[in-house]
């Protein structure tokens, strides 16, 4: 399989040949084939969103090994649905390396390194792209204004999803990375949102090619009909579920979704005709990150329908 950037800066680029290590994805909810993940060997809070903030006021103290055994329990489950799972090295002045969501995005054109806002995660980025080059994998990266990926959504082939707080993503990243997909025809979509909700993964996600979850109550009126009108049906939740990353959810594909525990979510799912795979997440969650944040799909495969 060869994969073209030249899509990237409208100039002719060469074609880099892949094997297995072919990353590139076109929709949020193909199936998952490929993902990276980071042991939470050094997690700590870090009081940069609001979450983990009144965490910390309320005493918050992060238990590592029950992290570590919170996030061997999601690696085995991956593993169990068949999913590789790659992982970087932790390093231990980068507390949330775990969420890897954030300093990375596979494309429909191969991997795009992103550029957080927040100053203690730009060195994450440094790691993510030493281990593309040690794999002898081609990474562009985002070089105007900020951008991470709980803003980011590849819904399905034709249609990109962006948030923008103005805090973690601005006007200008998700200008840039929109740019190669506008330039394929793609629509865009974006949704603006407070950022006491950090990510827009934190109150919507995808389960599958037309349908998602959102807090319906924190989601712009505007990005709702722009949903509909892409034919994008909405599972409301209630806002309640934003804080315990109860929306910040994982498709695997085939109709088969991650969840972390929660009353309320995974039960409306199933009943929505859904296979939903529950796991323990509280440390990650008090740390203002969930199943989504925790894993970086690397490769999906279309399934069609």
């Amino acid at each position: 399989m060869k994969i073209d950037f030249g899509a990237y800066d409208g100039a002719t680029a060469a074609s880099f040949a892949f094997e297995d290590r072919s990353f590139q994805l076109s929709g949020e909810t193909d199936r998952l084939t490929d993902v990276l993940l980071c042991s939470p060997h050094y997690l700590a809070p870090v009081p940069c969103c609001a979450v983990t903030r009144q965490n910390l006021e309320q005493g918050l103290v992060t238990q590592v090994d029950e992290a570590q055994r919170q996030h061997g329990a999601l690696v085995q489950l991956l593993q169990a649905q068949g999913v590789r799972c790659h992982m970087l090295t932790p390093d231990p002045d980068l507390a949330d390396m775990c969420f890897t969501r954030d300093v990375g995005v596979s494309t429909p054109w191969g991997m795009m390194a992103l550029n957080p806002a927040m100053p203690h995660r730009q060195a994450e980025v440094d790691r993510l792209t030493d281990a593309y080059r040690d794999w002898g994998v081609p990474v562009r990266r985002i070089t105007s204004g900020t951008i991470e990926g709980g803003d980011v959504c590849v819904a399905r082939e034709g249609l990109l999803i962006l948030g923008m707080s103005g805090e973690r993503s601005s006007a200008a990243g998700v200008e840039e990375f929109a740019a190669p997909f506008r330039a394929a025809g793609w629509d865009v979509l974006i949704c603006p949102f407070h950022a006491d909700h950090l990510h827009l993964d934190t109150i919507f996600c995808m389960v599958d090619r037309h349908r998602a979850i959102g807090c319906i109550d924190l989601l712009d009126p505007g990005f709702v009909r722009a949903l509909s009108a892409h034919g994008v049906s909405l599972i409301p939740l209630p806002a309640t579920v934003a804080p315990s990353l109860g929306c910040n959810i994982l498709s695997l594909g085939d109709r088969r979704i991650v969840t972390s525990t929660d009353a309320i979510v995974p039960p409306l799912l199933r009943q929505a005709g859904y296979r939903v795979m529950e796991v323990d997440i509280s440390q990650f969650a008090a740390c203002g990150g969930g199943v989504h944040c925790l894993t970086q799909p690397l490769r999906r495969v279309s399934t069609g329908g």
